[in-house]
């Protein structure tokens, strides 16, 4: 399972936050690793430099081998927060589309 990061302009998107991001991400994902070939990672700041609550924008995209991708989005007020709750409803979409290949 190959994982790109991508960031916006607004955010800082340095060797030390990809490599947390990402490794979270594989950490997260790990037991759909078989099914998935590749998950990109959007990091958005929604309001540019401007502060704002709930503007911290996570976009995870994952190609499921044999199906569409599907993609997920949260805001929160952190990166890491936005990161978890993307990371919670692909976990939650990816139960149920696995589990219907599984089943037919």
């Amino acid at each position: 399972m190959k994982i790109q990061f991508n960031t916006d302009k607004t955010i800082i998107g340095d060797e030390r936050h990809e490599d947390f991001f990402t490794s979270q991400i594989a950490t997260e994902l790990d037991r759909f690793q078989s099914h998935i070939s590749r998950i990109e990672a959007h990091l958005s700041d929604e309001n540019g430099k401007k502060k704002g609550i709930g503007d911290m924008r996570c976009l995870l995209e994952a190609r499921i081998e044999g199906k569409q991708p599907i993609a997920v989005s949260f805001q929160a007020n952190t990166m890491e927060q936005a990161v978890s709750g993307a990371l919670e409803k692909l976990k939650a979409s990816l139960n149920t589309i696995i589990g219907h290949m599984q089943n037919h």
